[in-house]
């Protein structure tokens, strides 16, 4: 008896911090949506349902539907038109108040908005590449999506809607690729180091990112 009583005085103080967590969450976003624009916050409603899609098993389907949002929420432009600086990484909920953001924040916005809903880190990596655009290689940043640990991955890119395998992105080579767990050469699984170390500017945006409880 007294083992029973120990385990359900356990399981009512976990749900207590439980609900405890998801209230201070509900409490952070609601704080970071109340200084959005009546567009930013119609995107996000828009947004809420296919982060809850992953429950039923169709992550290609969630994909899909994250791809599609941001690259028709987020209008490309340059961080210095947008921001007045020559490189600034902004968060999903920033550049949907916007309504604009470079290629980075469009990556940004799918990574956060996919760890949002449940996928696991070590299948997500923002891939930075040489793209050939105009007749010329230029700078660009991709997201990449792996359905297993070894396998070739899938590229949701605010230059096309449609989600293709990396090798049938021709136009696409890549440099290196990192997530918070960390650094590869490529989007294979040869290791290039700390991202926290090597990409220090990123830290900013991830801290942004989970005081707007998107991550």
């Amino acid at each position: 008896m007294q083992a029973l009583l120990c385990c359900l005085i356990a399981a009512a103080m976990g749900f207590a911090l439980a609900t405890a967590a998801q209230t201070a969450d509900a409490q952070r976003l609601q704080r970071s949506t109340a200084r959005l624009e009546p567009h930013a916050e119609a995107a996000l409603r828009e947004l809420r349902p296919l982060l809850l899609i992953t429950q039923d098993g169709d992550v290609g389907g969630q994909l899909r539907g994250i791809n599609l949002f941001c690259n028709q929420r987020i209008t490309f432009i340059t961080d210095e038109q947008v921001w007045g600086l020559v490189d600034c990484r902004a968060s999903l909920l920033e550049a949907l108040n916007k309504g604009q953001g470079d290629c980075e924040d469009y990556a940004i916005g799918k990574y956060s908005s996919l760890l949002a809903a449940g996928v696991a880190v070590t299948r997500l990596r923002r891939v930075y590449v040489r793209a050939q655009l105009d007749g010329r290689l230029q700078a660009h940043m991709v997201q990449a999506y792996y359905t297993d640990g070894q396998s070739e991955p899938l590229i949701p890119d605010n230059l096309v809607d449609r989600i293709v395998p990396a090798s049938q992105r021709t136009d696409l080579t890549p440099v290196f690729s990192f997530n918070s767990d960390g650094l590869w050469q490529g989007v294979g699984m040869a290791g290039a180091g700390d991202p926290v170390t090597r990409l220090s500017r990123w830290r900013d945006v991830t801290a942004k990112a989970r005081a707007e409880c998107f991550l």
